[in-house]
């Protein structure tokens, strides 16, 4: 018994000198390279600039964002400063950092409310919300901007008319009010959806109450037919025969030749977002 003791205690001290060495090379290692130099040291604001660039434009947007950091937090005046924020910004965009995006462009417009290029700030904090990406790739994956949480796609509504109401003679501002219009159909979509998940459940008021909800706020939108469908349907079901029929008669004005009226459904389901 005595032998074995000492055996195991021989190998337990083994195990604990390997361990104790690993540990040694790994903090050895941790050493080596934060004793690494910076290769960014000592360059200029123009080189650190040149290089953010040269990063931005080739996709690198990672090293892009870092370059723009260190250029913000050696250099922090200057034109080369104030061009690092709105640049980050759109790389930090385009490397799917969204919080870290729209930080920027906050900051920026912020701290330069009169700079040549804020108006670009607006379009790009709209972008960065409406998600662009996603909003083209919804087309083949079958989600849709409005079938997603409408937070964002009203903050983009708001940046976007910003820049429509304050730079009217903007570069960016009739692909802003394209987008503006977008957003708005795929809001009124978002309340026509929640309208027809109510119908579906028997819930007919708060089917009537949503679709009614996208009249009013957001008129002309093309889901706007369905919505007046859903509040006829919905009307009939709780035997308000007289405000179904008023809606009725406000459908056949406004959509004369509607699917919902012939057939009780769209025969041909053209997604909203084709008007864009």
């Amino acid at each position: 018994m005595q032998l074995m003791s000492m055996k195991r205690a021989s190998w337990r001290a083994r195990i604990g000198a390997i361990l104790l060495a690993g540990g040694c090379v790994m903090l050895s290692a941790c050493g080596l390279l934060s004793d690494q130099p910076d290769e960014t040291a000592g360059w200029s604001a123009n080189k650190l600039y040149s290089e953010a660039k040269d990063a931005l434009d080739s996709g690198d947007f990672t090293r892009a964002v870092k370059l723009y950091d260190k250029l913000e937090g050696r250099y922090p005046f200057g034109r080369y400063a104030q061009q690092a924020q709105i640049d980050s910004a759109y790389a930090s965009y385009k490397d799917g950092e969204t919080a870290a995006a729209l930080a920027s462009v906050d900051r920026f417009i912020q701290l330069h409310p009169n700079h040549p290029n804020v108006d670009y700030a607006f379009y790009l904090k709209g972008l960065i919300n409406f998600n662009d990406n996603l909003g083209w790739l919804g087309r083949f994956s079958g989600q849709d901007l409005s079938e997603r949480d409408p937070k964002a796609a009203r903050a983009a509504y708001d940046a976007f008319n910003t820049l429509v109401t304050r730079f009217p003679d903007s570069k960016y501002t009739p692909d802003s009010a394209a987008r503006m219009q977008y957003i708005v159909n795929s809001l009124a979509q978002h309340e026509v959806h929640a309208a027809r998940y109510y119908y579906r459940r028997g819930a007919y008021l708060a089917a009537a109450n949503r679709a009614q909800q996208s009249l009013k706020d957001y008129d002309g939108a093309p889901a706007n037919e369905e919505a007046l469908y859903i509040m006829i349907r919905s009307y009939d079901s709780l035997g308000l025969k007289d405000l179904r029929d008023d809606t009725a008669r406000v459908m056949e004005k406004n959509f004369p030749n509607s699917d919902f009226i012939k057939y009780g459904q769209r025969r041909k389901d053209k997604s909203w977002w084709e008007v864009f």
